[in-house]
């Protein structure tokens, strides 16, 4: 793990999840897809905490987090920031 505690994309990261899984856990009324939600945050966040995340896991992720999420906009500053966050870590290479 050496060189990712120092990294500020990864401690930037995991604040951004830490948020989006509290709001998540405080957002009121029913949620079909919460459980997954909450279980791809906490891979994300493993994955941060245990050595240099691969920035297609990451996307991957992401895309699982915002599909359970669906068009919750009380969500939506949340999941930008983990986006964010993601983004910090490289971008994919564009294929035309």
């Amino acid at each position: 793990m050496t060189g990712v505690e120092d990294d500020p994309r990864v401690e930037e990261l995991r604040g951004a999840v830490s948020r989006l899984r509290r709001q998540l856990a405080v957002l009121p009324g029913e949620l079909p897809d919460r459980a997954a939600a909450d279980d791809e945050l906490a891979a994300l966040d493993a994955m941060v905490s245990h050595g240099m995340p691969e920035v297609p896991r990451l996307r991957r992720s992401l895309l699982l987090i915002a599909g359970a999420v669906g068009s919750v906009s009380a969500l939506s500053p949340a999941l930008t920031e983990v986006r964010e966050g993601i983004d910090r870590f490289g971008e994919l290479p564009r294929s035309w």
